[in-house]
């Protein structure tokens, strides 16, 4: 589902940040540790075709993302990966709803499955509030929602524990691996978490300073 291979990115005219050959299955989990300025996002970024590399390949269920055009990639992106942003990008001024039928509109024959995925996640109570009236908690909820909303091949979260108690960390760290079973979808995490490790085996550490 997803291979990394000899990926090399620098900004200007840094020294190349290497970047670990990775290969996950379909339905693998990969944890991605590595302290503030390491080099997580540039990678998260990467694999969600947001950060063309210098050098390398990224292959997403059979694609090299990077010989895609602009729009292809655009399309891609929307129908096969889920993207959880450290910081929600949904919009505050509409419902929860709302924000999950703007990540369907472009991908014909998806949407049926919103209530399902707004009822696992506990806020199919709230499907008609603004973002601005939810918690925090579950702001984040919708986020991911909205991430799994064109039922993804791959997952890709940034930070998704980073402000969370140990209960609340492991609780949303379960809904990822409950969610990626779902749809059969690779799962990546990156984070300075430590407590991660506790729920995902398999991980690589990075380090340097990005």
């Amino acid at each position: 589902m997803l291979t990394l291979k000899n990926v090399e990115f620098k900004y200007n005219t840094s020294d190349p940040f290497q970047i670990p050959d990775i290969s996950l299955e379909s339905g693998g989990e990969l944890l991605i540790l590595g302290k503030s300025g390491s080099g997580k996002t540039t990678i998260l970024n990467i694999i969600a075709g947001l950060l063309k590399p210098q050098k390398g390949t990224v292959v997403i269920n059979g694609v090299e993302i990077y010989q895609l055009s602009g729009s292809q990639l655009d399309k891609f992106r929307g129908t096969h990966i889920g993207i959880i942003f450290q910081k929600p990008h949904i919009l505050s001024a509409l419902s929860v709803e709302e924000n999950l039928k703007i990540a369907n509109y472009f991908v014909s024959g998806k949407g049926l499955q919103n209530e399902q995925i707004l009822k696992d996640l506990g806020i199919w109570d709230k499907r008609n509030q603004r973002i601005q009236t939810l918690s925090e908690g579950e702001a984040q909820r919708v986020s991911i929602a909205r991430a799994l909303a064109n039922q993804p091949k791959l997952i890709l979260a940034d930070e998704p524990t980073a402000s969370l108690d140990d209960d609340n960390a492991e609780k949303v760290i379960r809904l990822l691996q409950y969610q990626a079973s779902q749809f059969n979808a690779a799962l990546v995490i990156v984070t300075h978490d430590q407590r991660v490790k506790n729920h995902i085996a398999n991980h690589i550490t990075i380090g340097g300073t990005r």
